[in-house]
């Protein structure tokens, strides 16, 4: 469990209270020992150890939402949002394990058995086990519509046929939620959508190589393969065909998440452009005293505060249970679009500096468009934000 230390000195927002702060506190000691250290290398490699996993969950940062049985100790949302916040601060290759913690997880702990509960989720919050979420397909990323694999059921077994793509911590889960089409016949291409448990070694699941990317590196990324992979009928999660709807409960977390991480980078990008500004000389005149450079300060910083005041409010909407996916989806959109626009514009302040590799400002300017894809496209989410709004 976490230590009992001082608290940050971040102005702290309404929904935290000491409790968070000691949590966020001693979070931010264990990863400026245990990840500041080797996330270059860890860039480099293009995946974080197993060892940081463990580390993390045997101090009681994994997971810490889970009831006391399954190894958390019953924490409120605030804790996820601490989790996702501080690996952010250090960068987008960390969050893999915000994806495992708060979006893989909540699936088994809201709609598995107590027998899957019980045989996964402890070891879930110690870092024991990594696991994934199977969704986007090749050719057709994230919509649930265009989904082709297919899960058919016979003698006891369900038999998944299909592919899998750009699926985070799929190089090394050792658990992975597959969503798959249990009704080929369905008239609807929504209809007929289930969630299976599939472990790491079922005979015909295949992992193809670690895709390379423009971001985000740290948290690895791989295709997978289904060959007729048969897991018994007790790894379907949840009931046959509900898929879609457990998909849409757990989505306004999802994309409050990615709209938390992105507001983050944007903060960070913010923070090391205001640094440099201010050393930077051209003409015997510091950068940060050029009515342009001002002006645009000022102008990211306005943005950053909208975007700070938006995102915390849905927050304390969100863990008061209201519904909100519409408000949510909003943030990910806006956000995700506001940070890639802060992100040119800081680079553009940083000049010629901005595009040297080792600079971190640069990897934060090759990590912001990242979270645009996640959880859907902006087509899809603009569509329900239109559909809200009777369009």
């Amino acid at each position: 469990m976490f230590n009992t230390v001082a608290v940050t000195n971040d102005k702290p927002r309404s929904f935290f209270k000491k409790e968070h702060l000691l949590f966020q506190q001693s979070f931010r000691e264990f990863l400026e020992k245990e990840a500041i250290p080797y996330y270059d290398q860890w860039e480099k490699d293009g995946e974080v150890p197993r060892l940081l996993w463990k580390g993390i969950g045997e101090n009681g940062f994994l997971c810490p939402w889970l009831d006391v049985e399954f190894g958390g100790f019953g924490a409120d949302f605030g804790y996820s949002v601490v989790l996702s916040e501080e690996l952010e601060r250090i960068g987008s290759g960390l969050a893999g394990i915000s994806i495992h913690s708060d979006v893989v997880a909540p699936y088994i702990a809201s709609f598995g058995t107590i027998d899957q509960k019980h045989r996964y989720l402890p070891k879930f919050s110690t870092g024991e086990m990594i696991s994934a979420f199977a969704l986007s397909e090749p050719g057709t990323g994230p919509e649930l519509a265009n989904i082709q694999t297919t899960a058919v059921k016979k003698d006891g077994y369900y038999r998944i046929n299909g592919a899998k793509t750009f699926i985070t911590n799929g190089l090394r889960a050792d658990l992975m939620i597959v969503a798959c089409k249990t009704d080929v016949d369905a008239v609807s291409s929504l209809d007929g959508i289930s969630l299976l448990l599939v472990d790491k070694d079922t005979p015909g699941l295949t992992r193809g190589r670690k895709l390379e990317k423009d971001g985000g590196n740290g948290s690895e990324t791989a295709d997978l393969f289904f060959d007729d992979v048969a897991v018994p009928v007790g790894n379907l999660l949840g009931e046959e065909g509900k898929g879609l709807s457990y998909i849409m409960q757990n989505l306004q977390q999802e994309r409050l998440l990615c709209a938390i991480g992105s507001l983050v980078a944007a903060k960070d990008m913010f923070r090391l452009t205001k640094g440099y500004v201010k050393e930077r000389k051209t003409f015997n005149k510091n950068i940060s005293q050029c009515q342009k450079t001002r002006f645009t300060i000022a102008e990211i910083a306005t943005d950053i505060q909208l975007g700070s005041t938006f995102v915390d409010d849905l927050v304390c909407k969100h863990m008061n249970g209201e519904n909100i996916i519409t408000e949510v989806s909003m943030a990910k959109y806006w956000i995700t679009e506001m940070s890639k626009r802060i992100s040119v514009r800081c680079m553009q302040l940083h000049d010629g500096y901005g595009h040297k590799g080792d600079e971190k400002i640069i990897r934060r300017h090759r990590d912001i468009t990242v979270p645009s894809f996640h959880t859907g496209s902006d087509a899809t989410v603009k569509t329900l934000i239109a559909n809200h709004n009777g369009f």
